[in-house]
């Protein structure tokens, strides 16, 4: 008698390049979007409504944020990683219908060592059931890492001659929404976030029997770790909503982001997510701004940095 095909344990050597996932199939049914809302508490009415700029109501720009991430779960076994997510980019392009059905593929494009570490690269699509992307991803993630001794440690790169300054001109008063003629440095509205063990729980995906350093607390001390992380892919939703809030529609189908993971988050932390204007640039929904983005611990770190660009338009939406 045959079963499911054996899955790989999520190491390092076992990688190969490239190697596709999927498809995978799946509907954004009201229960997941409702179970997304609670993991990241946004309860935007684009969501739970009937309602949204674009008719009707929508998901979430990341209710796929996980499928993403863990779709190498498809040939791993899941309960076997051990990774760090070190650099996201997602490219948003449009907006899911509450109902639709998604299909999410994508493969391992590449493997490297640096300080002793092994890193694998991650991209992936989900898109809609007329075959239209909505949501590109590309991640970078420490494979099989002890967290304990990695967490905290910078270990990221970023683009030649750039890097994010989290300064803002505190002269100017934070803005609410895109538009032109912001000046340089202008903060945007910050956006709090307490991060709960439960919401972490619901995020990490617990409720499917993943075990881990963000859903249980076990696996977090036996990493060396003094509480359960926050998942960067769960910050990286944080940074959406604030995005979706400051661009409005147009970050959904126009919306570009550049993450990186340099701190941890723990269980019970306040975060915020904060940015600053760094000038207009072109977007692919026509003439739009850059952003530095940034989450910071109420201890004072910075857990994450990076920089986002969206349209100053709102290309997509219904009147």
């Amino acid at each position: 008698m045959s079963g499911a095909p054996t899955k790989k344990e999520a190491l390092y050597e076992l990688v190969e390049i490239p190697e596709p996932f999927g498809p995978v199939q799946l509907v954004v049914d009201e229960q997941k979007v409702k179970a997304f809302a609670f993991a990241v508490d946004d309860y935007s009415d684009w969501y739970l409504g009937s309602r949204s700029p674009f008719g009707g109501a929508i998901g979430h720009p990341l209710v796929f944020a996980n499928d993403l991430l863990f779709l190498f779960y498809e040939n791993y076994d899941g309960n076997t990683a051990r990774g760090l997510h070190t650099h996201e980019q997602l490219t948003f392009c449009a907006p899911v219908r509450v109902g639709e059905r998604v299909t999410i593929s994508g493969a391992y494009v590449e493997r490297f060592e640096r300080r002793g570490q092994g890193y694998v690269v991650l991209e992936a699509v989900a898109r809609g059931e007329d075959g239209r992307d909505l949501v590109r991803h590309r991640g970078v993630e420490i494979m099989r890492a002890h967290a304990g001794s990695v967490v905290g440690r910078r270990r990221v790169t970023v683009p030649a001659g750039r890097r994010v300054t989290c300064d803002v001109d505190s002269s100017l008063a934070p803005a609410e929404a895109a538009c032109s003629g912001l000046a340089p440095r202008t903060p945007i509205a910050p956006l709090i976030k307490h991060v709960s063990q439960e919401q972490m729980y619901v995020f990490s995906w617990g409720g499917r029997g993943y075990r881990n350093v963000h859903t249980d607390p076990e696996r977090a001390a036996a990493s060396g770790l003094e509480r359960t992380l926050v998942q960067a892919q769960q910050q990286v939703s944080f940074v959406t909503e604030a995005m979706t809030r400051f661009f409005g529609p147009g970050w959904l189908t126009s919306g570009e982001l550049d993450m990186r993971f340099i701190a941890p988050a723990f269980a019970g932390d306040r975060l915020t997510v904060r940015g600053a204007v760094v000038g207009e640039k072109e977007s692919r929904g026509g003439p739009g701004l850059e952003l530095e983005v940034w989450v910071e611990r109420e201890a004072g770190s910075t857990t994450g940095l990076g920089w986002a660009t969206g349209a100053l338009s709102h290309p997509g939406a219904t009147e």
